[in-house]
C-alpha cells in the first residue's frame, strides 16, 4: 500500500471562497481509478506552518503512477494547485513490514 500525503499553505491572497473551490476540485481526485481513502484535512497544531492536507492511498506503485499521469490529476495541478498553493510538503510512504 502506498500512502500519499501532501500538506500545504495557500498563497496569501487566497480568500475563503477560493479555498472552498480548491477543496471542491480536490475532492474530484477521489474519483480517479485506484484512489482509496481520500481525505481533505485541516491542521490544528501550531507546530508547523502548513494549514491543510490531502491524503490518499494506492494499492500499488503502478496504480499511484497512473494516478499522477491521469488527465484529471494533471488538470488539477496545473489549473487549481499551482495558482493557489504557496508552499507544500509531499510525503509518500509505505508500512514497514
Amino acid at each position: 500500500m502506498i500512502y500519499h500525503s501532501v500538506f500545504l499553505q495557500f498563497k496569501a491572497n487566497i480568500h475563503q471562497e477560493q479555498k472552498d473551490d480548491f477543496f471542491s476540485e480536490a475532492k474530484k481526485l477521489a474519483h480517479i481509478p485506484g484512489v482509496q481513502s481520500f481525505q481533505c484535512l485541516q491542521e490544528i497544531s501550531p507546530k508547523n506552518s502548513f494549514e491543510y492536507g490531502l491524503i490518499m492511498q494506492f494499492e500499488t506503485e503502478q496504480i499511484y503512477e497512473a494516478y499522477t499521469q491521469h488527465p484529471d490529476h494533471v488538470h488539477f495541478v496545473e489549473n487549481v494547485w499551482i495558482p493557489s498553493v504557496a508552499h507544500f510538503q509531499e510525503i509518500d510512504y509505505t508500512i514497514i513490514p
